[in-house]
């Protein structure tokens, strides 16, 4: 049975009279320390414009999340049969009370109706507000604040409070208290190199793994290509279809931009049946994201993801979101707002589309530890969204071992950000949300694991169900007292699964260099994906959506167990790759061959 929580949205102009304060007395509604190396620089301009977020409860999420793993479980009676763009709008829509009373509240502080964005389901609304304003409204007192290391500033309190007849009404606001600025070193991007021209191949025999029997070119172990992956993962031959529905997409940020003609030059050196059709990618704009093609603008990231994902799933159906947003941000009267937070920008944007595209990879995060929890869990319910809808969702797992994102483990701190200053082990969000399927990396063939793959437990979500036997066999594994109180051993465990993460001949500026980071393992699973969709959607199957319980029951005999290598940092050698799921390689590498007869 369906539970009907639909809103109508109330106009603000109807409380205007009936309310004229709600100035009564304020609860702390969020307080957080202050992060490490960040400290106050000066007050916050009174004139600052601030995107105010604030959302609204979601009362009936948990039967979301019902849904959810009933369409996700692939001995689910209801497998496959994902909601519709209204179906999830309704079971995530707040209380028609919530609405009324937060529009009271706003009309109290002059806030009109035509002021205010809404999401499609309204648990979310958008303000543009003075510093000033938002001050008197949350009874708290803004600050510029500035990193000791990066120099970067942005505006934010420490705490902020509600009006309690509407605290229980708002679940949470931001930007306040989150000091995540998700910037492009946060990135998972480890390595670029510029490749010799000159170097040639040594014309070493083909290389066989004895425990997969697949056969691998030797260049393999130097430079990985569109057909290296494919001979991997055992997907050589394999030719998907265009026009049935199926499609790709790559979230990009950070004034990272993609660029066509490094896509040809990719395209011509490696998928020549995409040069000869001059293919390429359908260009989305998220608040303003913008898409030039200047040399001096091209952006390696975004190159990576956009040249292997298209590669490998050509002529399938390919998207490319540009998501506006330039950090860092340093406030003057010159740029008077920030956008910080691009991840919900493309959330609202992409939650909204009547069509997303079926696999989405996105490297990009930041340290779990530095993004608030309400707001984790809030951005996490929107993945689970897109989920229920049918959508696969990869996200690169980091390139810091089990440390703080720094790749070099000799400089890794693994300090808590919670005032304690305890060492720590220090898992990547988004990764960490339950809803995405995070991917790890792995090198060379035979494969193993890389050292910089990012791995751990996360601190704010608890271990889903889907990973209970996985992951409870790995902790019976590790002799008793490894790495106590390092990491929490009942959170979700990252990463999934992995792929190769190293040595990506990736082209730019019509010059062929090799990247690596698990910001490369992400875009290339989720291509395989889009072709395992391929294969369902041509026998009428829908698409696979949330992967994540598949992958650790009835799909867990498709991927190639890594059982080499280890993940250093925190000042500890890490996890190690062993049989069956680890915390460095999840599940291990995909097998296309055999998932593509699991799945079909």
């Amino acid at each position: 049975m369906w539970v009907t929580s639909l809103v109508s949205v109330l106009p603000l102009a109807v409380f205007a009279f009936a309310l004229p304060s709600k100035d009564c007395e304020h609860k702390v509604k969020e307080a957080v320390v202050p992060p490490r190396h960040w400290v106050v620089s000066g007050p916050a301009p009174p004139d600052h414009l601030i995107k105010l977020r604030i959302g609204l409860p979601q009362p009936n999420f948990d039967v979301l999340e019902d849904h959810l793993y009933a369409v996700s479980d692939p001995y689910h009676e209801r497998y496959g049969a994902h909601l519709t763009k209204e179906e999830v709008e309704e079971l995530v829509a707040p209380h028609p009370d919530s609405v009324s009373e937060v529009n009271g509240w706003l009309s109290s502080h002059g806030i009109q109706e035509e002021d205010v964005g809404r999401s499609p389901a309204g648990d979310w609304l958008t303000i543009k507000l003075p510093v000033q304003l938002v001050e008197k409204m949350l009874d708290t007192k803004y600050h510029v604040w500035k990193h000791t290391g990066s120099g970067e500033q942005i505006v934010r309190t420490t705490s902020y409070s509600l009006p309690k007849d509407i605290f229980e009404h708002v679940e949470l606001i931001q930007p306040t208290t989150m000091f995540g600025t998700f910037k492009k070193l946060k990135s998972s991007l480890h390595s670029i190199s510029k490749i010799d021209p000159q170097l040639q191949s040594q014309n070493l025999p083909p290389i066989t793994d004895s425990a997969t029997g697949l056969t691998v070119d030797a260049s393999c172990n130097t430079t990985i290509t569109i057909t290296c992956l494919q001979q991997i993962y055992n997907a050589v031959g394999y030719t998907p279809s265009a026009g049935i529905g199926n499609s790709v997409g790559i979230s990009g940020y950070l004034e990272d931009f993609a660029n066509r003609a490094d896509l040809q030059a990719f395209f011509e050196d490696q998928v020549p049946a995409a040069a000869a059709v001059n293919a390429t990618y359908n260009f989305v704009s998220v608040a303003g994201g913008l898409d030039p093609q200047d040399p001096d603008e091209v952006g390696v990231e975004s190159n990576l993801d956009t040249q292997f994902a298209f590669g490998l799933t050509f002529p399938i159906e390919s998207t490319y979101f540009s998501t506006a947003g330039r950090p860092p941000f340093i406030p003057d009267i010159g740029t008077p707002e920030d956008t910080n937070e691009p991840y919900t920008d493309w959330l609202d944007f992409v939650l909204s589309h009547p069509n997303p595209p079926l696999s989405i990879s996105t490297s990009y995060g930041d340290d779990e530890q530095t993004v608030p929890e309400s707001f984790a869990k809030r951005a996490c319910a929107g993945f689970a969204q897109l989920g229920a809808r049918g959508v696969s969702l990869f996200v690169s797992s980091g390139d810091g071992g089990v440390g703080d994102g720094d790749p070099d483990p000799a400089t890794q701190e693994c300090i808590t950000n919670d005032g304690t200053n305890r060492t720590q082990f220090i898992p990547g969000f988004p990764a960490s949300c339950p809803f995405v399927t995070a991917v790890g990396g792995t090198v060379l063939f035979p494969e193993r694991a890389v050292s910089f793959s990012g791995a751990g437990f996360s601190n704010y979500f608890s271990r889903p169900r889907y990973q209970d036997a996985a992951v409870t066999g790995f902790l019976k594994k590790l002799p008793a007292g490894t790495y106590s109180g390092l990491f929490n051993p009942n959170g979700r465990a990252i990463p999934d699964v992995s792929a190769q993460s190293d040595f990506f001949r990736v082209f730019v500026n019509g010059q062929p260099f090799h990247v690596g980071g698990t910001s490369a393992s992400s875009p290339a699973f989720a291509g395989f994906v889009g072709l395992l969709n391929d294969a369902r959607l041509k026998k009428g199957l829908p698409s696979l959506g949330f992967l994540n319980p598949l992958f650790y029951s009835k799909a867990a005999s498709g991927f190639n167990d890594i059982t080499v290598g280890n993940n250093p940092g925190c000042g500890t050698e890490g996890f190690n790759a062993t049989v069956g799921w680890d915390a460095i390689t999840g599940l291990g590498t995909p097998d296309f061959g055999k998932l593509v007869k699991l799945v079909t």
